[in-house]
């Protein structure tokens, strides 16, 4: 099956290229140039919060930020050594501030931590999973500066929307989580 999409992909730029090859290059260039623009774009965007990520750090903000947010991690993922705990707070914290691309490797090695050597997702993994998935944000920032580099008029529009729906997936995804895991060990009590 890979082969006949492979043979029919070069056969279809084959085609473009000699029927109307005044077309698609321009074409092809023209996206390959905005795809440059939107990567060094993002790159900006992820410097300057990677940035804010590395001095909240070096200043100790990420620990009082880790305590502020313990009470509900604690309920949420259960009792985790303080490392842990961190690191999933700074996760939940760059989710909320729209910085996903910061938010990644730190849940990546909060995830690491959580791993009980089973080789199954036990409950804070799966909660991790949805914390990181559902994105909750309250303020978009990589969004609202995509929709600036592409010159939006009104590019922070979106914050409402983007808040209602993140806490609308995020509190559905733990409630199916919850339940799952209820049904899950009524069957394994029968």
């Amino acid at each position: 099956m890979n082969k006949i999409w492979f043979w029919l992909i070069v056969v279809s730029i084959c085609i473009l290229l000699y029927i109307n090859p005044e077309i698609v290059l321009p074409s092809m260039l023209e996206a390959s140039e905005s795809t440059l623009k939107l990567c060094l774009s993002l790159c900006a965007i992820y410097s300057v919060w990677l940035g804010i990520l590395q001095v909240m750090e070096d200043s100790g903000m990420n620990k009082k930020l880790s305590k502020f947010l313990t009470p509900v991690t604690r309920k949420i993922f259960g009792n985790l050594d303080e490392e842990t705990n961190e690191l999933i707070c700074m996760n939940i914290s760059c989710n909320i501030l729209g910085m996903g691309g910061a938010a990644t490797p730190l849940g990546m090695r909060a995830m690491k931590r959580l791993d009980d050597g089973s080789g199954d997702a036990n409950r804070p993994m799966m909660m991790l999973i949805i914390f990181a998935s559902t994105s909750m944000q309250i303020l978009p920032t990589t969004v609202i500066g995509l929709r600036i580099t592409a010159g939006s008029a009104s590019a922070s529009s979106i914050i409402l929307p983007t808040i209602i729906s993140a806490i609308l997936t995020t509190v559905v995804g733990i409630a199916l989580a919850l339940l799952c895991e209820k049904y899950r060990k009524k069957r394994a009590k029968k």
